[in-house]
């Protein structure tokens, strides 16, 4: 596989003909440039401009929701899709003027619906004469300037990447994507554009484009030994300095990496995964950041620099085209140069406006094509199987998810020495709402039950490991008193771990004592019957997200691995579901934990 497509070196590129600005609305601004307003005499220069920003699209073209076989809704009215942020984009240009306008994105395009998994893996986009990804044709139909990578770029290896890459009509940005080798970096590090001002005097904006460097962790099947990603700051500092001396007149940062200043991986790296507040505080030179990655709304947060004292905005559009981010940029001529006079910004909701029909003609065919993939169906259900309350009871459907991964980890492990250990599984309640019905079970069915493109792995864990790893699951759960009322919507989520951070086991039994603090809340664990020996072994069946790492539970990240594939969980499931013909709960369904408090069984 090719790691130099394009070059090493950023790339520049030109607009066309700037449009003068009279009446242009200009933001509020967010700092003022020293003697912005003041002063006697000639009247400044000034030029206004807009940069529009999109993050965490995760393949989602249109408002439809794969898994249920309709338009999206939600209880909050949102709308999904590029075709609505398309609409958006061309309000704004046809306001601002096509050439003082720039569109960049965040990173996490081509992973996350049917519609991205079914161009990677079904009709891929890597055959000799596959088609070109339905999100290259819509983005290069919108007329990105410039896009960030983002972690989820790399799910289904770097071949898949590399030919979304080479299908774009702008530039995939990661300055701290590097040669594993060389330490070059291995994208373009940013990219230059010039706006053509009415003054004769062109503005050269610098779009920097960081990743997360999560990616080593996550996923390290494809990107050991081949690629580094060091920290976000590191690489900042490095480059920023450089597009300045290059007359970079206004920098921005494009990164895939949250505000919030945590990280999820404990201490397996050394870097920061929510890092763009803290580049914004520490590396001067930064005007503005487009923020991705934690998907989360930010429509303007105010950065003091702690070098020069500048103020850097930062914003976060919603993730699945919801919102399209706008930053609203004022440039004045002084001393013979444009600098920065103020900058605001705010988020647009795509649920405002209409569906772009350009880019709804555009995807169709492929649009039908992935619709009529998700809706064939696999078999049956005896009962109907839903995730309502999997966050707080041992629920069924996820056990049927703990059934396969052992079923397959089993078969593969069958001829090896470690055939005579028993396996046991994890898995996690991604979705609220995922049913699978009674009746027909169809593919977008098994997709919306597990949502993510993970594959499966094989470790080998003592039974000390295996009870740590509860220990950590179970900090899910808020701290409830025996006699306290139990309202399940504030059971969950304690410090704001996300459901996907919360582990079912199967293979042993377990109850989990809410009343007690974390730590302490694991009792009754037995194997068998018996009380878990922590000494004995056991084969661990577990998702390559968590094997290496994501959510940072103890133990399974730097134990052994005996087995991995790149078959993606949601096709085992499939397949077991097909080789089964019905779904009976009697083939896979287990009670293996409960909720307590002294003992009490919090759902009787």
């Amino acid at each position: 596989m090719s790691l130099n497509r394009r070059s090493f070196l950023g790339t520049s590129a030109a607009t066309g003909a700037g449009v003068a600005l009279a009446g242009a609305a200009v933001a509020p601004a967010a700092e003022a440039a020293p003697g912005h307003g003041r002063g006697h005499g000639k009247p400044k220069k000034r030029y206004a401009f807009t940069v529009m920003g999109t993050t965490d699209l995760h393949g989602h073209a249109f408002n439809w929701d794969y898994y249920k076989d309709a338009e999206y809704t939600d209880t909050d009215g949102n709308a999904q899709g590029l075709s609505r942020i398309s609409t958006l984009v061309r309000q704004i240009r046809e306001e601002m003027g096509r050439g003082n306008t720039l569109l960049i994105d965040a990173g996490d395009t081509i992973q996350g619906t049917p519609l991205t998994y079914y161009f990677a893996r079904v009709d891929p986009i890597t055959a000799a004469d596959g088609p070109v990804h339905p999100m290259a044709q819509a983005m290069n139909a919108i007329g990105y300037d410039a896009a960030a990578l983002g972690n989820h770029e790399f799910n289904y290896g770097i071949d898949t990447l590399r030919t979304f890459e080479s299908q774009l009509h702008f530039p995939l940005l990661g300055a701290n994507a590097v040669d594993a080798k060389t330490e070059r970096p291995a994208f373009a590090p940013y990219v230059i554009k010039r706006l053509r001002t009415p003054h004769g005097r062109d503005v050269k904006v610098a779009v920097l484009g960081l990743t997360n460097p999560g990616i080593a962790i996550w996923d390290k099947a494809y990107v050991q030994g081949v690629l580094k990603f060091p920290g976000l700051e590191e690489q900042a500092a490095k480059w920023v300095p450089k597009l300045r001396s290059m007359g970079a007149d206004v920098v921005i940062v494009s990164a895939h990496s949250g505000a919030s200043g945590t990280s999820s991986w404990g201490d397996q790296l050394p870097y920061v995964e929510n890092a763009a507040a803290s580049v914004a505080a520490k590396v001067p030179g930064i005007d503005a950041i487009l923020v991705g990655h934690a998907h989360v709304e930010i429509e303007q947060q105010l950065v003091k620099n702690e070098e020069t004292g500048r103020t850097v905005v930062l914003a976060e559009p919603l993730c699945f085209a919801e919102r399209l981010a706008r930053f609203d940029f004022e440039l004045e001529w002084e001393k013979g140069r444009w600098s920065v006079a103020s900058v605001s910004s705010k988020l647009l909701n795509s649920n405002a406006v209409a569906d772009d029909p350009k880019i709804t003609k555009l995807l169709s065919a492929q649009h039908a094509l992935v619709v009529k993939y998700v809706n064939q169906v696999v078999g049956s259900a005896k009962v109907e199987l839903t995730t309502v309350d999997a966050r707080y009871k041992d629920a069924p459907i996820i056990d049927l998810i703990n059934k396969v991964q052992a079923d397959v980890v089993t078969e593969a492990l069958k001829s090896t020495q470690y055939a005579s250990l028993p396996v046991l599984s994890q898995a996690s309640p991604f979705s609220r709402t995922s049913t699978i019905p009674a009746g027909d079970v169809t593919i977008r069915d098994l997709s919306s039950l597990y949502v993510y493109d993970n594959t499966l792995v094989a470790k080998l864990l003592t039974g000390a490991q295996v009870r740590a790893y509860l220990e950590y699951s179970a900090e899910y759960f808020v701290q409830t008193a025996a006699d306290a009322p139990v309202d399940v919507d504030k059971l969950t989520n304690a410090g704001d771990r996300p459901d996907y951070n919360y582990d079912y086991v199967s293979g042993v039994a377990y109850d989990i004592d809410i009343a007690q603090p974390a730590g302490s809340r694991i009792r009754n664990l037995t194997f068998e019957g018996k009380e878990l020996d922590d000494t004995a072994q056991f084969v661990f069946a577990v998702n390559n997200y968590r094997a290496n790492g994501g959510g940072a539970f103890p133990g399974v990240a730097t134990a052994q691995e005996l087995w991995s594939e790149s078959t993606e969980i949601r096709t085992r499931i499939a397949e077991w579901v097909t080789a089964k013909g019905v779904l009976d709960p009697a083939d896979f369904a287990s009670v293996d934990w409960r909720l307590t408090r002294a003992g009490t069984p919090v759902f009787p």
